[in-house]
């Protein structure tokens, strides 16, 4: 059996389809937000995967649940994320949502020429030390950042930064761990 995240491909691929022709990337991203969010939760999971259940109740279960986390599309208010979620019910696919939501974000971002960016630091960092960070990251990837901070300790001092496939390594432990090695070799 493949895994969610090959299922996902070719689902996500249409939910974009759907929603850029439409102008509604927002809106599907927002849902598929929150369907990820809500199928995180083992319970809601479990409940889902109740062979008891016909594909009719778990429908009406979803709309509900995204109907009061503000997951408009898929909230049974949107025909198109509707039937999007009737498809993923008829084809055993509703557990692969999560990775749904991921592949269609790097879709939505690759169109919207951005990239999210985690910056790990030892310190909280200022507002000009994170603007100084998006901006020379944004130079060099020739894309918009959305940037994002994280604080831990263990890094001692310096930060590390990633962005896609791209991480960038200036911690203090990082640079201990390299002089430790060349002093053995």
């Amino acid at each position: 059996m493949a895994d969610n995240s090959t299922v996902a491909r070719p689902y996500a691929q249409a939910a974009f389809e759907i929603a850029h022709e439409s102008g509604e990337l927002s809106a599907w991203s927002e849902s598929l937000g929150a369907a990820r969010d809500l199928l995180a939760d083992g319970q809601v999971a479990d409940y889902l995967s109740n062979p008891a259940l016909s594909d009719d109740r778990r429908l009406e279960f979803l709309t509900g649940l995204f109907a009061t986390t503000g997951g408009r599309v898929l909230s049974g208010s949107d025909k198109k994320g509707t039937n999007f979620l009737k498809l993923l019910l008829e084809y055993g696919r509703i557990a692969a949502l999560p990775e749904i939501a991921e592949h269609f974000e790097a879709l939505k971002a690759k169109v919207e020429n951005t990239i999210d960016v985690i910056v790990t630091s030892a310190t909280p960092l200022s507002a000009s030390q994170q603007l100084d960070i998006s901006t020379a990251l944004q130079a060099r990837l020739g894309r918009s950042v959305n940037l994002e901070t994280e604080i831990d300790e263990n890094l001692i001092g310096g930060a590390v930064i990633k962005a896609g496939d791209v991480v960038i390594d200036g911690s203090l432990r990082a640079r201990l761990s390299s002089l430790a090695n060349v002093l053995i070799t």
